[in-house]
């Protein structure tokens, strides 16, 4: 091996190092919010006491429960540690942070939905396609500039279609993400029909051997029956150009609303068949125990987790690690 190609590998290796201790880092400020309060109130629950027993399970309950991580899930982690406490006959708090975190990843692995170590994607034959959806204010255009920006890091060519056309400002906003990230935004006059861009900008992606599409949807109210209708005839007449689209359908949410999340996502699992879940704002909250509740309840992965305002603040979501990072273990 030549020596510019050893230091070019070792470069690589260094920078490697360098991206995962500032995803590290993004994480831990990210989530610092909800750590700070997640951790307090745990140590509120053990308060005076050297043993896991049912007042600390109970005060544990409360804790969880209150810090957004959802009442079912919560039993579900509950039920798990009064296991481990009968099966170990003797627990000490001091343990509790480390075995309420195995507990929690363990659930969630139960769950077979995939860890996602990177952004890479199957384009061999067609673009890949997302078609992002939600609310308007969970932070969807913003999540689609952040994905648009990780997907030409790592050399894929992204094309977005501004299929919102109810408000000029989302097209506005996905226009200036497109020039600031570097990639095509197609785009119609606002009140256009949403499917008629989405089957231009698919068409547009195949002549320009694109590698990702990802599509901007209305954010109106999700539980109108015409969302679920208008989300129909998008997929209909995108699956006209690539018979496979979209392969993702990508929910957007804003972490910061807590159990409000957890509705919206009832809802548009009920209009749509959602795939990948992108979870916003968690910087900004103390309501992140939401991540946990939302990914062992839905059955469906949580992607991306948003963690701060910079264009390198969305990070592919790593249970262990947030789980991890969330009680200080």
């Amino acid at each position: 091996m030549g020596f510019f190609s050893f230091f070019k590998k070792e470069s690589t290796a260094e920078q490697k190092q360098e991206e995962q201790k500032q995803e590290k880092q993004t994480l831990e400020s990210g989530v610092a919010k909800t750590k700070e309060s997640v951790f307090s109130k745990i140590s509120r629950a053990v308060v005076g006491k050297s043993k896991v027993d049912d007042e600390v399970l109970d005060n544990l309950e409360e804790a969880l429960v209150t810090s957004d991580v959802g009442v079912e899930t919560t039993l579900r982690i509950i039920e798990r540690i009064e296991a481990r406490v009968a099966r170990d006959k003797y627990v000490n708090t001091a343990e509790l942070n480390s075995i309420l975190c195995d507990e929690i990843v363990s659930l969630l692995k139960e769950n077979d939905t995939p860890d996602y170590a990177n952004i890479d994607i199957d384009t061999t034959e067609n673009p890949y396609v997302i078609m992002v959806v939600g609310v308007n204010g969970v932070g969807k255009t913003t999540t689609i500039g952040k994905l648009a920006y990780q997907f030409k890091k790592s050399g894929k060519k992204v094309i977005l279609g501004a299929a919102d056309t109810f408000r000029a400002a989302a097209i506005e906003q996905l226009d200036e993400w497109g020039s600031r990230v570097g990639c095509t935004v197609i785009k119609q006059k606002m009140g256009a029909d949403p499917a008629s861009v989405a089957f231009d900008t698919l068409q547009s992606a195949k002549a320009q051997k694109a590698d990702v599409v990802i599509i901007d949807t209305a954010g109106r109210l999700h539980n109108k029956i015409g969302l679920m209708n208008e989300l129909t005839k998008i997929k209909n007449v995108m699956k006209k150009v690539c018979p496979d689209a979209p392969n993702e359908i990508l929910l957007v949410l804003d972490g910061s609303t807590g159990q409000n999340a957890f509705e919206q996502a009832k809802q548009f699992q009920a209009a749509t068949q959602i795939n990948a879940l992108a979870i916003t704002k968690l910087d900004g909250t103390a309501k992140g125990g939401v991540v946990i509740g939302i990914s062992d309840q839905f059955k469906i992965p949580v992607k991306y987790i948003g963690l701060g305002e910079k264009i390198s603040d969305l990070q592919l979501f790593d249970r262990e690690a947030f789980v991890k990072t969330l009680l200080n273990v």
